[in-house]
């Protein structure tokens, strides 16, 4: 089985994002990370390619930098990636991601897509659909595990109440949840990770037009939390609340 694994390099979390001045997007530095919700979806398919004897393909759309992210995950055990490093991808929507993701993952070759629910730089959690819509394959979300095999993909669907059991014919697209627990690189691993081959095309490459991107008009901090008021009870300070409850109309 031919797996193809959407992951995406995000600036380190651990330290403070950076905007542009003028558009207002992340300066994106050299040294970027994989995004930590990618790794479940990383392991799904390293188990998948184990049980079927098959390969594990990275898809990711950003500047290259330094390809920490994308070693990272190789170091887990992918055996190739592909990377998309475009300057005219800046401010790509969610739509123009699927698009090329979906150009790129035609042109290698998939039998099963493998992604996260979302990334957490963007948490607008469509992207994986629109791919499935683009590459008219179906759709299993928010799988907790995963098992392939005659020519299908079984989830369990994680719910609100438990999880359902549903099956597709493959080609498919699964998006996992975080639930999953990933594996650590060995040394070994890491060692490997530095000769895997990482090809890189641009737009233009896969034949993308860029019709649509986004716009942020402006970004303002976050209201400080005001500090909460105390109350001495002296035997009245049930008037005090009886008061709150009226102002906020829940009495």
């Amino acid at each position: 089985m031919n797996i193809a694994v959407c992951v995406k390099q995000i600036p380190d979390p651990a330290t403070p994002y950076q905007l542009d001045g003028e558009n207002h997007w992340v300066i994106r530095p050299n040294d970027q990370v994989l995004d930590d919700t990618d790794r479940s979806g990383v392991e799904i398919a390293l188990q998948l390619a184990e049980a079927t004897e098959g390969t594990v393909t990275l898809f990711s759309m950003s500047p290259s930098g330094s390809l920490q992210g994308i070693r990272q995950a190789l170091a887990m055990g992918a055996d190739k990636a592909v990377l998309i490093d475009d300057e005219t991808l800046k401010g790509a929507d969610a739509l123009t991601t699927a698009r090329v993701l979906a150009a790129a993952m035609t042109r290698e070759g998939f039998d099963l897509v493998v992604a996260g629910t979302e990334s957490t730089d963007g948490y607008s959690g469509v992207m994986p659909q629109m791919m499935s819509e683009i590459l008219d394959v179906p759709c299993l979300s928010f799988a907790r595990k995963v098992e392939a095999g005659d020519g299908s993909v079984t989830i369990e669907r994680q719910t609100a109440s438990g999880y359902n059991v549903v099956t597709a014919p493959v080609p498919a697209l699964i998006t996992v949840t975080a639930g999953i627990e990933p594996r650590y690189p060995t040394f070994k691993g890491i060692m490997q990770a530095k000769s895997k081959p990482v090809t890189t095309f641009t737009a233009a490459d896969l034949g993308v037009d860029i019709e649509s991107g986004q716009t942020i008009q402006s970004v303002n901090p976050v209201a400080a939390r005001a500090g909460g008021s105390i109350v001495e009870d002296d035997g009245s300070a049930f008037e005090a609340i009886v008061e709150l409850l009226e102002q906020v109309k829940v009495i």
